[in-house]
């Protein structure tokens, strides 16, 4: 690394198909600034040790965090902000140097959720459904809120695991149902916004339920999928396939990316269609504009 240059980087496991490197890179060669931006596969018994590393290293103004880290980076930082507060977990880690060196915890996923949404035309959450109870389920909950929505039901695999989800709807005022992933797509068919957070191939089961149903009702219905390697996945094309809109889940990513650049920068323009449409160019999305 060169003389002054900042860095910053993208954690998980497994992190090889990341799309992150290329959204920031693209992002901040528009911008004309000067970050480092690389990877690195992390499981979260590694984390004490790569926290301790880069508080003595120069340089660094921000860290992307995705699964299986979000939960437990919490314990590495100083301090949360914004939605990481309630949410009990991050996907950003900024390094502010204000008054000495601090890590703070943010959470981004909740803006990409609602930004994706409304770019699809969503407005308000009457109905809607989230599959899954984990970490980015959390993101959905509170995304899902911003929107309006007066109540959530969770299709999950594991009653019990979704507990933390559970609790967060209710803290937030909505009217919360649970049930079984198997024999759930009548409950997710009548979601007007549908968000997805299993892993890649894990919702299979339930697309292939959904593409029995019979066609739909003609509404304005829209699934994100943040499961988004391979494409489309089998939950995805059932609803493109009963008529319904379907989000690809880097249309989350990008909008998620976009505020961490943001808060790694403090350039309130990395908001602007220009970058957005370069962060779109590089994973190969439509852009904004056209």
């Amino acid at each position: 690394m060169s003389e002054g240059r900042r860095r910053a980087a993208v954690l998980g496991h497994p992190i090889g198909h990341s799309r992150s490197p290329a959204l920031h890179r693209a992002a901040y060669a528009l911008l004309g600034e000067d970050i480092e931006y690389g990877s690195f596969d992390l499981v979260p018994d590694q984390l004490a040790d790569f926290v301790g590393r880069v508080r003595d290293e120069p340089g660094w103004c921000g860290l992307s965090v995705t699964m299986p880290l979000k939960g437990a980076f919490v314990a590495h930082v100083d301090s949360l902000s914004g939605h990481a507060v309630s949410l009990g977990a991050l996907n950003t880690v900024v390094f502010d140097r204000a008054d000495g060196l601090a890590l703070v915890g943010h959470n981004t996923d909740v803006a990409g959720i609602v930004e994706a949404l409304r770019h699809a035309g969503v407005e308000r959450a009457v109905s809607p459904v989230v599959v899954g109870g984990g970490n980015t389920a959390l993101a959905a909950v509170a995304a899902i809120a911003e929107l309006g929505a007066p109540a959530v039901r969770f299709l999950v695999r594991s009653p019990e695991r979704a507990g933390e989800a559970v609790r967060l709807a209710e803290r937030l005022g909505l009217d919360v149902a649970v049930e079984a992933i198997a024999g759930g797509a009548r409950t997710l068919a009548a979601a007007d916004v549908a968000i997805s957070t299993l892993p890649p191939r894990a919702a299979d089961g339930l697309g292939a339920e959904l593409g029995i149903l019979p066609a739909d009702d003609g509404g304005h219905r829209v699934l994100l999928d943040a499961a988004y390697d391979p494409w489309p996945s089998a939950l995805a094309a059932a609803w493109a396939g009963r008529g319904g809109t379907v989000l690809h889940g880097l249309e989350m990513l990008v909008y998620q990316a976009v505020e961490q650049i943001v808060l790694f920068t403090g350039r309130e323009d990395a908001r602007t269609r220009e970058v957005i449409d370069v962060m779109c160019d590089s994973v190969g999305l439509p852009r904004r504009t056209r």
